[in-house]
């Protein structure tokens, strides 16, 4: 069984550092090999490339825009009224995608819009959103990308948020049926949402095309104290063949690196070659 393989997210990790590069570097230093970005659009995309590239990193994955922060806005891609911007968002982040030669796309779903009810907008959303994802699976083929579909929890995390189960998502790209439209199976939100994450991680699994990982309630680091077991959840992973990336996206309870001796406690038992600072 292959280990597993840890991905910095540094719109997450490393808050004690200003930039985008300057964290870069740090999760470079800490022995990472892979980092993701919320949202790179702030930053000219050759410049945040050459930033991984110092740091011996490679980007895997990175989301589609926000949309409209000012409005509340949190991805477009079910949101009615607003199919002309998602197109636009997502030609910008397929444009960030090739410069940081980065596989994996994030297709935020977006929020129920304010004021409306879930249940009686169910419907036109998911329209929206397949007739979008339709879309943008032709796209992303024509550039040998992936698309993920990631539900975020509406309990504690965004209550308006459209996709919140793993469920709803998976039934969303059967309907699609495209095989570069993934699953992105953030750990954090799926036991808020759902628990039986043995049986859902052993079920979904095979559209899972990315990992997130985060401590429950408390949204920080894996080894930190909460409601999972990440010792049994990493073997759980491997002993199924999972062969993606896990990524890091969690608050840091205090220093980073200092957060990190659970990654490194698993490095060391896998016999990692960078063991990091």
């Amino acid at each position: 069984m292959a280990p597993l393989r840890f991905s910095a997210n540094v719109s997450w990790l490393f808050p004690e550092l200003p930039g985008l590069a300057e964290r870069l570097q740090a999760a470079g230093r800490a022995g990472f090999e892979a980092a993701e970005v919320a949202w790179p659009y702030a930053e000219p995309p050759q410049a945040l490339a050459s930033a991984a590239r110092a740091a011996g990193l490679r980007l895997v994955l990175i989301n589609t825009p926000r949309g409209d922060q000012e409005k509340g806005e949190m991805g477009l891609g079910a949101v009615p009224g607003r199919q002309v911007a998602f197109r636009e968002g997502l030609e910008q982040a397929v444009l960030y995608a090739k410069a940081l030669d980065c596989p994996r796309i994030h297709l935020m779903a977006g929020r129920v819009p304010q004021g409306a009810d879930r249940a009686a907008v169910r419907g036109e959303m998911e329209a929206v959103f397949l007739e979008n994802l339709r879309h943008a699976a032709g796209v992303l083929a024509q550039e040998n990308l992936v698309g993920l579909l990631e539900p975020i929890n509406t309990r504690i995390t965004d209550p308006q948020y459209f996709l919140d189960t793993p469920q709803q998502a998976a039934a969303i790209l059967q309907k699609v049926g495209r095989p570069n439209l993934q699953l992105q199976m953030d750990i954090f939100h799926w036991q808020i949402m759902d628990g039986n994450l043995t049986g859902n991680i052993r079920e979904f699994l095979p559209i899972v095309g990315h990992v997130q990982v985060a401590q429950v309630p408390d949204r920080g680091e894996p080894g930190s104290s909460g409601e999972l077991d990440f010792s049994y959840l990493f073997q759980l992973l491997e002993d199924e063949g999972y062969q993606g990336f896990v990524g890091c996206e969690y608050r840091p309870r205090g220093d980073t690196v200092e957060g990190l001796s659970w990654l490194r406690s698993y490095w060391d038992r896998q016999g990692h070659p960078r063991t990091g600072q």
